[in-house]
């Protein structure tokens, strides 16, 4: 089937026909990420999968960076480079309202982002200000890597968020589509409110109105990385209660707008919530308003 009935697939079959076309085999239907079953357990879904720490994963995500770090790209997500800059819009207002607030100054405590996707992203509208800090939690082995070739005076990267602390207090934490990859995602959050940092940030959280939440394994195409691993699609009023009581929601908002999530018997969409820290902020920090 040529590229361009394909893309007239892509673009005019609606969502339900084809997913029915690729589980029909149809040649041509386009094939995006799958979520797929209905675990009981962490464990069971992690034995269907083969993990995030895959070593292609990795190279292909340098790869990619380092053409965005060279100006061959614009950005990058999920190991995929693209032309222009796909904002966060409301992640970046809430970026530039932090700095206002803190006398044109950032610190971002980046939990789970990679080689600095998110930095790349929107240091653009962030070269204004009169001090930059983004730290980078990551696995070590993409801690290394990003060391060696990433980190510069605003980049770094840090293996705990204890050490990201340490290196700069942060004000800001972002959380950008990574607590559905974590066994126990409420196991970080004591860590990360007592930082201090009055600001939380999720975007890209999957999320299931009005269902339960779901354990399923995730299937990357090859197309962007042969991989698989466990994910969690959120039931919304259970997400946002893993953050109570060190955090209190203050904003929300749709992200990905136009994409969805499909899954057998649920359809769902990805949202983004922005909370703040419930305890007295750190000295020289000013709270919210």
């Amino acid at each position: 089937m040529s590229p361009r009935v394909k893309s007239i697939l892509k673009d005019w079959l609606p969502p339900a026909l084809l997913r029915l076309a690729r589980s029909a085999g149809v040649p041509g239907a386009p094939r995006g990420i799958d979520f797929v079953g209905d675990c009981a357990t962490w464990e069971e879904a992690q034995a269907q999968a083969g993990g995030y720490a895959a070593a292609n994963i990795l190279e292909k995500a340098r790869t990619a960076v380092l053409k965005v770090k060279n100006g061959q790209a614009a950005c990058e997500r999920d190991t995929v480079t693209f032309d222009h800059i796909e904002y966060s819009y409301p992640l970046l207002a809430h970026l530039l309202h932090t700095a206002a607030r803190n006398g044109n100054k950032l610190a971002v405590l980046d939990f789970g982002g990679a080689l600095g996707s998110s930095y790349y992203q929107n240091r653009a509208c962030l070269s204004h200000l009169d001090s930059l800090h983004w730290m980078v939690v990551e696995q070590p082995h993409f801690v290394a890597c990003g060391t060696a070739d990433f980190a510069d005076g605003k980049l770094s990267f840090h293996e705990t968020i204890e050490a990201a602390a340490a290196f700069h207090a942060p004000d800001f934490i972002l959380l950008s589509s990574v607590l559905q990859y974590l066994e126990r995602p409420i196991d970080i959050l004591p860590s990360l409110a007592a930082t201090g940092a009055p600001t939380l940030l999720v975007d890209r959280a999957p999320i299931l109105p009005d269902v339960r939440t779901r354990i399923v394994v995730q299937h990357v195409p090859p197309s962007i990385y042969s991989a698989s691993y466990p994910c969690r699609l959120y039931n919304e009023a259970e997400f946002i209660s893993l953050f109570a009581p060190q955090y209190a929601l203050a904003d929300q908002f749709d992200a990905n707008i136009g994409s969805t999530i499909a899954v057998e018997g649920a359809t769902g969409r990805y949202r983004g919530y922005l909370f703040e820290n419930t305890a007295p902020a750190r000295p020289g920090i000013r709270s919210p308003t």
